[in-house]
């Protein structure tokens, strides 16, 4: 990945924030990397390399830097769009498939050779897929120092090291000191944001970001029971991991450009896999400079990005539910959808444990072993919808593997398509959101003809909505999201009948 020499330096003279997560510095002075928004003295251009990711500078020889924290760093998908194998890696790798396993084992379950994947994460990321492992886990380790007050020996085993010996020996090669001496030097003790209500961890996104319009998004889909949206614009939901129940909670913060997730579940061991789901729900690897430069070069779209900057697109805790609520909402209006969600979460769900439950929040959403065996009939919906709910449901127990990041996109949509009752809308909503595909499309959808009509009221086929959306390539699920926000309000959600849940 080349990184030009002289824009790059600019960047750091400037202190330019906008680079914040597309580059990082290389001090050969010092040793040290850091962010383009480092508040130590600019070094000397002679002194300096430029390195796509931490990993890469870390792969260099370079250590974190102390003062602006790397681990803070948004973690922008710059690459996205350019190689689907390597998204799809990064998915394994943030769920913790590197932690016990090899670069071979991964690279088979990808479907290509492990020559072949080391190549691609050098071209796109300047770092092989043990140096990208490696250093997120003690990214995310050094995270737990500095924002909670978390036991050593607990954090180790958060951030995925095999022992304390080897969190030890990791953080005394890396920084030249032991994890308990960067913990004094910054005072934790009088920082800690983590309360008895669970652990608070900030996730760093790269500005602008519409939280209005995200939380809009998810309130108005949210499960009864299993999510909710509370009066501080902050968004709850139950989770089950692994025989284990917990809830989060997560919340916008502007000032410091994050979102700050609080989590409670009992098994710490989970804490990644938790933080990299909560990225993936609120879309927080995306470059939404790159994207909105894109997009607004369509004249029907640049006016929605200048009002809306920095619009996601939501993702989903988990590809079952989101899958079986996309089929609910086949052919009826959001609301409609959320109240029949809710009423399969009441009646099938399995309860919340009793310390856990709060306002809003009551059940674990049903398990595809619980609807599987459910004549799901008796919640009133039409017979079709209800037999494909079922076949979806066991098509999750045959191939527990249906949503697994290791598939490439085609394949997950024709394997979608294959079972009945989905199609080619419901298919592509699931890539959207489930699997967070920049460029899903779901090109039948009603709203987004009604979005793209002319002014005298001519709604575009499908057809053609598909050609004119070859120009919003890589991106085509922003565009839609944009589209979506354009003409669609409570009021709409009420009135119109659409296929968007």
């Amino acid at each position: 990945m080349d990184l030009d020499h002289d824009a790059c330096y600019r960047a750091i003279v400037t202190r330019d924030a906008r680079f914040d997560g597309r580059l990082y510095i290389g001090v050969r002075t010092t040793g040290i990397y850091c962010r383009p928004i480092c508040p130590a003295r600019t070094p000397k251009r002679e002194n300096v390399s430029f390195y796509p990711t931490a990993a890469a500078a870390q792969e260099a020889g370079f250590r974190p830097c102390l003062r602006c924290r790397p681990e803070n760093s948004p973690d922008l998908a710059v690459w996205n769009g350019t190689s689907n194998t390597v998204k799809r890696a990064l998915a394994l790798i943030g769920e913790g498939a590197l932690d016990g396993a090899t670069v071979d084992h991964l690279a088979e379950q990808l479907g290509v050779g492990e020559r072949h994947l080391r190549r691609l994460f050098q071209q796109h990321l300047g770092a092989s897929p043990i140096a990208i492992a490696q250093t997120r886990r003690i990214l995310f380790a050094k995270q737990l120092i500095m924002e909670t007050r978390m036991p050593m020996t607990e954090i180790a085993h958060a951030a995925g090291f095999g022992s304390i010996r080897r969190f030890n020996a990791a953080f005394q090669t890396l920084y030249k000191r032991p994890p308990g001496a960067l913990r004094r030097t910054r005072q934790q003790a009088h920082n800690d944001t983590s309360t008895a209500s669970g652990i608070v961890l900030p996730m760093s996104y790269a500005a602008p970001y519409d939280w209005a319009g995200m939380i809009s998004f998810l309130k108005t889909r949210a499960i009864p029971g299993v999510e909710w949206v509370d009066r501080q614009n902050r968004y709850h939901r139950s989770i089950a991991l692994d025989g284990c129940q917990g809830i989060v909670r997560v919340a916008f913060d502007g000032n410091k450009k994050c979102l700050r997730a609080t989590i409670r579940f009992p098994r710490i061991s989970s804490l990644t896999f938790i933080i990299s789901r909560l990225r993936q729900v609120f879309d927080l690897t995306a470059d939404p400079m790159a994207i909105d430069a894109h997009l607004a070069n369509d004249p029907r779209l640049a006016p929605l990005i200048a009002a809306r900057p920095g619009l996601r697109v939501p993702g989903a805790w988990d590809g079952f539910e989101l899958g079986i609520r996309a089929i609910l909402g086949q052919q009826i209006s959001v609301t409609a959808a959320t109240t029949l969600a809710g009423k399969l979460a009441s009646r099938y769900g399995e309860p919340l444990e009793t310390s856990l439950k709060t306002e809003g929040l009551s059940y674990i959403f049903p398990s595809p072993e619980r609807l599987a065996a459910a004549d799901l009939r008796a919640l009133g919906m039409p017979g079709t919808r209800a037999r494909a709910l079922s076949a979806f449901s066991k098509a999750m127990l045959e191939h527990p593997d249906l949503f697994s990041a290791n598939q490439a996109s085609n394949v997950i949509a024709g394997r979608l398509k294959a079972l009945p009752g989905i199609g080619d809308w419901t298919s592509q909503y699931i890539l959207m959101r489930a699997f967070c595909e920049p460029d899903a499309f779901p090109t039948a959808d009603i709203g987004l003809a009604r979005a793209m009509a002319t002014k005298n009221g001519q709604r575009p086929t499908p057809a053609t909505l598909l050609q004119r959306a070859e120009s919003w390539r890589p991106w085509r699920a922003y565009a839609v999201l944009h589209l979506w926000a354009s003409e669609s309000t409570e009021d709409n959600n009420l009135r119109h009948l659409t296929k968007r849940t």
